[in-house]
């Protein structure tokens, strides 16, 4: 593993899972292969970090304020945590983002870190130039994360079996892949970690 990577568990918070506010079908399979993923970046001892939508009760975000998605991940809420079978460890570095109630904020580069410093700005600091990706959802928050980490010139790697998408148009999963792809990102498994 490189020294200067680090996994990015984008959004495997409640809401996204079944039972949740805006389910992604079967968002909650991408749980077992992403812990395998923590424990080999645990046991390199290299950063882990987890993006989470962090929504005031009113955003433009939500349908009932001229946005396409129902009300999710609304902070401090049970929706809003991260999935309960999760392993993330207590040094874990937490991206807040979607808090700006005029902003959708998909990528986690859009996100802060507890003290404020934008996700790019973190990175830089710690030298981290390579990004192992996995969550929900493929063709949102994944898909914005993976580009904008690529367009800063980040190594990106996806967890083909730790990231699961909503499509709400058929085939939309399966472009955001090809998109990635051609961005520049490497399509990998957990597995070959």
């Amino acid at each position: 593993m490189e020294r200067d990577a680090a996994l990015l568990i984008v959004d495997l918070q409640n809401d996204f899972c079944p039972g949740g506010a805006l389910p992604v079908w079967e968002g909650d399979k991408i749980v077992a292969p992403l812990n395998r993923a923590i424990a080999v970046f645990r046991r390199e001892g290299l950063p882990i970090l987890a993006s989470r939508d962090w929504h005031p009760v009113v955003t433009r975000h939500f349908k009932e304020y001229g946005g396409i998605w129902p009300a999710h991940c609304v902070r401090n809420t049970p929706g809003a945590r991260f999935h309960p079978d999760l392993h993330l460890p207590s040094d874990v570095t937490i991206i807040t983002k979607g808090n700006d109630p005029e902003e959708d904020s998909y990528s986690a580069f859009d996100g802060t870190t507890a003290d404020g410093l934008l996700l790019a700005k973190f990175l830089k600091a710690r030298g981290i130039e390579k990004l192992y990706l996995g969550g929900l959802a493929t063709d949102y928050c994944v898909k914005a994360t993976a580009l904008a980490g690529l367009m800063l010139g980040k190594k990106v790697a996806i967890l083909l079996d730790a990231i699961a998408g909503v499509d709400l148009t058929p085939g939309e999963s399966a472009q955001a892949l090809e998109a990635m792809r051609r961005g520049g990102g490497v399509l990998i498994r957990a597995g070959e970690l």
